[in-house]
């Protein structure tokens, strides 16, 4: 009897483990943050977007706004133009607001900060953001730097 006890204990013990670690995973790929498409939609256009990927936060001042909603491919502007989902809520965004891709601590994912404008007019569904600054990959910081290090043993 004591053994079948212990048996029950340990078998609850395990599917809260797994029911823990599932809703860990969750949060970690942001399935669980879906937007409910209360809000608006807003665009900006990229010359590269790095790791940024759909469901991504849109974030001002450290305060989540919203998530990407789209990317896409440009071809007549060989762009990548991003849609991002405001919510409802933060509706006072001057239309001059700057855009940035960021990368939230070393290795972690990348996100959109928004830097407010001094414009009276505000952005409003279907606006597009024209003031932004691509991702920074790391690859190229590292070519550039190795490059400008081989330039200063030439020159010497």
């Amino acid at each position: 009897m004591k053994i079948r006890q212990v048996e029950i204990a340990v078998g609850a013990f395990m599917a809260a483990g797994l029911i823990a670690l599932f809703f860990l995973a969750m949060q970690v790929s942001n399935l669980s943050a879906f937007t409910t498409g209360e809000g608006y939609e807003v665009s900006a256009r990229f010359d590269n977007i790095g790791g940024l990927k759909v469901r991504s936060p849109v974030a001002m001042a450290g305060v989540r706004l919203g998530r990407v909603v789209g990317i896409r491919y440009d071809q007549s502007s060989y762009e990548a133009l991003v849609t991002m989902r405001i919510e409802s809520q933060y509706d006072q965004i001057p239309d001059d607001t700057f855009a940035k891709i960021y990368t939230s601590g070393l290795l972690g994912e990348q996100y959109i900060g928004l830097d407010p404008g001094g414009s009276e007019e505000m952005l409003a569904d279907g606006g597009e953001i024209t003031m932004t600054q691509s991702a920074l990959v790391l690859e190229e910081i590292v070519g550039q730097f190795l490059f400008s290090k081989a330039e200063e043993k030439g020159l010497e």
